[in-house]
C-alpha cells in the first residue's frame, strides 16, 4: 500500500492494531451500506477507502468506557 502511508496514518491513530480494527469495521460498513464519506478515492477496495478516510481526518477512534467488560476479557 503506497497511499496513504502507514507513517501518516500513525499520526492520526495511536497504534497499528487500532488502525487495522477501525479500517476493517469501516470497510464492512461501506460494503453493507454503500456509504462513502469522501468525494473521490484513490483506492478501489473498501479497506483502502477506509484508510483514505482516516488520512483525511474523517474517521476517529472512539473513546472507550473503562467500566465495560468484554466477553473475551473475563
Amino acid at each position: 500500500m503506497l497511499y496513504p502511508s502507514v507513517d501518516s496514518l500513525k499520526e492520526k491513530i495511536d497504534s497499528k492494531y487500532t488502525l487495522v480494527s477501525l479500517a476493517a469495521k469501516r470497510a464492512r460498513e461501506m460494503q453493507e451500506k454503500k456509504d462513502e464519506q469522501l468525494v473521490s478515492y484513490t483506492s478501489h477496495k473498501n479497506v483502502g477507502k477506509a484508510l483514505e478516510e482516516v488520512a483525511a481526518g474523517m474517521l476517529h477512534k472512539r473513546k472507550t468506557d473503562a467500566s465495560v467488560v468484554y466477553e473475551d476479557e473475563i
